[in-house]
């Protein structure tokens, strides 16, 4: 986890090296000046890392403050950098082929300055419509059809939320969409696949209990994600939430329903890992029950297929600013949305309800996912 994390870090900070000399390309500028553009991208860079500080120590108004300032620029700045390397690569294209063709071709090399403020100003009107576009959660429907599912039932009706990373960013006013959309679609299950809470959120009185005014008929279930909070303080406020938190645990719900809840592999970094193996738990339920597996992010472990019926994950936010969605697709086959496996499983992937990190979604919209299971084949 510490390599990962002084990796990410290294990135970033190259970032915005990268972005303080297109700066002084584009606007060459004194000792001073550099000192001070300087400083400030320092706090930038670091600026996840007060916020967590603050957050620890609860110093919410100051946090939640580095937080929209501090994440906000993370969008704006990955954004600037896809796009101004998107003309970097224009200018050697222009470059080579004058090289080629023998011929001057500088007057279709724009300056340094356009070269930065057009990239610049983009970014933050892709920004801009992003936070709107991150506050637009929208259902998703999905219907599979089962003969396991009992005809008596008629439609059973899941209800799923991930990655919805309660904290400073996503709070009070997000919260209450997310739970408009769910109440909207009377759903007999509530399942969260990971990641609901994200950081410290002691101060933040009531956003588990605004949870508790939803109460399908069947119960909610919930699986841990990447221990952002802590795993004690993500485990009490998910439970508080009326959550049924299945650790590497299965449960059969009114004879109907097999619901079956894995730990995400993450918690081997915080001792947190053990028990028996996603098939073993499988296989212990009843075989002609629909069994639906809750896994955080989606790894298809080829020793389960047939056992389960479908796996809900997210994890991806299909990148959420797009194009990262190509990064994601470097480390998961499986990135967003519906596949039919083989054996008779299938996976939906969500793209996710809240925002990890920029409170901004490009090309990635928020998610709550209504799954109609139906007596059928």
């Amino acid at each position: 986890m510490s390599l990962f994390l002084l990796t990410i870090f290294s990135v970033y900070s190259a970032v915005h090296v990268y972005a303080f000399f297109k700066v002084k390309a584009a606007f060459p500028f004194g000792v001073a000046a550099g000192m001070l553009l300087g400083f400030f991208l320092a706090v930038m860079t670091l600026a996840p890392i007060f916020v967590r500080i603050l957050e620890r120590h609860g110093y919410e108004f100051p946090a939640r403050l580095m937080a929209y300032a501090g994440y906000s620029w993370m969008g704006i700045i990955f954004l600037f950098f896809t796009l101004s390397l998107l003309i970097d690569l224009y200018h050697l294209f222009v470059h080579i082929t004058g090289l080629i063709f023998h011929k001057d071709m500088g007057l279709l090399i724009p300056s340094a300055g356009i070269a930065f403020l057009g990239p610049l100003f983009l970014a933050c009107g892709i920004a801009l419509y992003g936070y709107i576009a991150a506050q637009d959660i929208r259902p998703e429907m999905i219907t599979l059809r089962s003969s396991k599912i009992p005809e008596a039932i008629g439609r059973l009706r899941i209800a799923q939320i991930s990655d919805v990373h309660l904290g400073i960013i996503v709070n009070e006013g997000r919260l209450r969409k997310i739970l408009q959309v769910i109440r909207m679609a009377n759903p007999d299950i509530l399942v969260s696949t990971g990641d609901l809470v994200d950081g410290q959120i002691d101060r933040l009185v009531g956003l588990a209990e605004a949870f508790q005014e939803i109460q399908p008929r069947f119960g909610k279930y919930a699986i841990t994600g990447e221990f952002y909070a802590g795993l004690p303080r993500a485990l009490e406020i998910t439970r508080r939430a009326g959550f049924t938190v299945l650790r590497n645990e299965a449960v059969t719900v009114e004879g109907t329903i097999n619901i079956a809840g894995v730990d995400d592999p993450t918690g081997r970094y915080f001792g947190q890992s053990g028990g028996m193996s996603e098939d073993e738990l499988l296989s212990l339920l009843p075989k002609d029950t629909f069994t639906l597996l809750l896994k955080h992010q989606p790894y298809v472990d080829q020793r389960s297929l047939g056992i389960y019926d479908l796996q809900l994950s997210g994890h991806t936010h299909k990148g959420q600013i797009y194009p990262f969605r190509y990064m994601v697709q470097l480390f998961f086959s499986y990135t967003a949305g519906w596949y039919d496996l083989s054996k008779g499983s299938h996976l939906y992937v969500s793209r996710g309800t809240g925002t990890w990190g920029p409170p901004i979604r490009f090309l990635s919209p928020p998610e709550v996912t209504m799954i109609d299971l139906i007596h059928g084949r």
